[in-house]
């Protein structure tokens, strides 16, 4: 206990100082939300993971998807470093940058609002985005009543207001620095945590090798009658599976917590450095949450998950381990959880300061008031998502859990094609993007209250939102071709921050004939 106590002791520690020292960042609106943009690779690709994967993904998903698919839930992991970093960085990460400082957009609905000239728009994804993070917030806090309660005995209420005490200390002294700072030391203790933590688990099985024959050993009639397809290379439901890599990889391109962390970045040689930093921490950290998960049939049985349900596999197959190496685990849980937390209050803080509050209600709101306005939204905020997962935790609102694919599958559907588009298409018009997010909204919303409306394949809310992301790729240009185009001058200007010609000094010139 000692142990254990004295790690939690120093990593709130190191947390606060850092927040009360990043205080000089947080004078004015572009530096409290995006550290001034002036944040290096390293700073950014770590806030970039750690606020891709969090306890949700950890205990939640790894557990839920690990006893589905086995050894073949890795592909989440594989899908998520490749599509969900490498490719969102190599496609979004440049241009993301270039045209939000030209268009002088500090948040995802501002760049709505200002690519496509519709102030209507930049409120309607303000409320999208606030409304629809609270209960991916909340979320956050699931997958760490179980783990505390294995390792402390300490009630879950206290442990979620200390989490959220604690993040909201920084976030609020010392802003998106204070944050990405934050973020690249807990994504340290991830790096570090997750690979004692897999070698551990499978030792405690006798080492990879006999895991993996105990895993083929594994029968659940109920799934499959395949012989060791829990340890195969696709699994008893590649379908699905499928839908998971997509939902879970291609989703972080429409999620504005991800997003804006290109908007910050130093410089164009960072987002490439970023990138492969970024793919590397992904390959590590999402791979091998998955890949854990995929033995949790060795440590539980089917009668156990219909009684617990998913979330206490993890914490099960953890339950057997040292002190010292449990207490690695909660730190390591913590930062995924804290880091994802303050990713996510800044950035709905921010946008209903930005978007709404200042856009539709105080116009002249001068920038000390702004910056004041975000930091008083920190704390409702997270005081909101406290009060939802204390309320869900104690009187078992199973809809609120659900909520969580809903408000993943709804941000990525809603944002993920028009602000793709609209960096790369001139022609993308403010009719398709505001079709997409009442597309998106409705069939989200609707997939949670009358699922029995839905096919088989859709009821599922990682299905439908995987759906609604890939439909909203075809519903923009074809309702961009069917309507008005946008004012030409306007879209040539927004277009003309990629075209600039840059003057260099030449020091050393060759005759045109050599």
């Amino acid at each position: 206990m000692g142990i254990k106590v004295g790690l939690l002791v120093i990593f709130f520690a190191i947390m606060i100082g850092i927040g009360l020292s990043c205080r000089r960042h947080t004078s004015d609106v572009t530096g409290f939300v995006l550290g001034g943009r002036s944040v290096g690779p390293w700073l950014t690709a770590f806030a970039y993971g750690t606020s891709y994967f969090s306890a949700v993904v950890f205990i939640g998903y790894a557990g839920q998807f690990g006893w589905k698919y086995g050894i073949a839930a890795t592909w989440a992991g594989i899908g998520n470093a490749f599509l969900g970093s490498l490719l969102a960085w190599a496609v979004l990460g440049r241009r993301t940058r270039i045209m939000t400082q030209h268009l002088d957009s500090a948040t995802m609905p501002e760049f709505f609002g200002r690519r496509f000239q519709s102030p209507a728009l930049k409120l309607a994804a303000s409320v999208i985005t606030f409304l629809f993070l609270i209960p991916y917030t909340a979320s956050l806090y699931n997958g760490l009543s179980r783990l505390f309660g294995m390792a402390f005995s300490v009630d879950y209420t206290v442990c979620v207001i200390c989490m959220a005490v604690l993040t909201a200390i920084y976030v609020i002294a010392g802003g998106y620095m204070a944050t990405a700072i934050n973020d690249f030391v807990q994504g340290i203790i991830m790096l570090f945590g997750i690979v004692v933590v897999i070698a551990a688990v499978l030792q405690s099985k006798g080492g990879f090798m006999a895991a993996l024959e105990g895993l083929a050993r594994v029968e659940d009639g109920a799934t499959s009658t395949i012989p060791g397809v829990f340890a195969s290379f696709f699994g008893p439901d590649p379908v699905n599976l499928f839908a998971v890599v997509l939902l879970t990889s291609l989703g972080t391109w429409g999620l504005p917590q991800m997003v804006q962390k290109f908007y910050a970045i130093k410089s164009e040689s960072a987002v490439h450095k970023g990138m492969i930093i970024s793919t590397l921490f992904a390959l590590v950290v999402a791979g091998g949450c998955y890949f854990l998960g995929g033995f949790s049939r060795l440590f539980s049985t089917p009668e156990q998950v219909a009684e617990l349900g998913y979330d206490f596999l993890v914490p099960t197959m953890l339950s057997g381990l040292p002190d010292l190496l449990i207490a690695i685990v909660i730190i390591l849980v913590l930062s995924a959880s804290m880091s994802t937390l303050s990713s996510l209050v800044l950035t709905s803080s921010s946008t209903l300061t930005l978007d709404f509050i200042k856009s539709a209600m105080l116009k002249d709101m001068k920038e000390q008031t702004q910056v004041a306005v975000i930091r008083g939204l920190v704390l409702v905020f997270i005081a909101i998502s406290v009060v939802i997962a204390i309320v869900q935790y104690q009187s078992n609102v199973t809809f609120i859990a659900q909520l969580m694919g809903i408000s993943w599958g709804t941000l990525a559907g809603a944002f993920l094609a028009p602000f793709l588009y609209g960096l790369y298409w001139k022609k993308t018009s403010a009719a398709a993007c505001g079709s997409c997010f009442v597309f998106a909204v409705v069939f989200m919303v609707a997939n949670m209250v009358v699922p029995e409306l839905f096919p088989a394949i859709l009821k599922s809310p990682i299905n439908a939102g995987a759906f609604c992301m890939l439909a909203g790729l075809v519903l923009v240009p074809v309702v961009s071709v069917c309507t008005p185009k946008p004012e030409k001058s306007h879209i040539d200007h927004a277009f003309s921050c990629y075209e600039q010609k840059v003057l260099v000094r030449q020091s050393d010139a060759l005759a045109s004939d050599e």
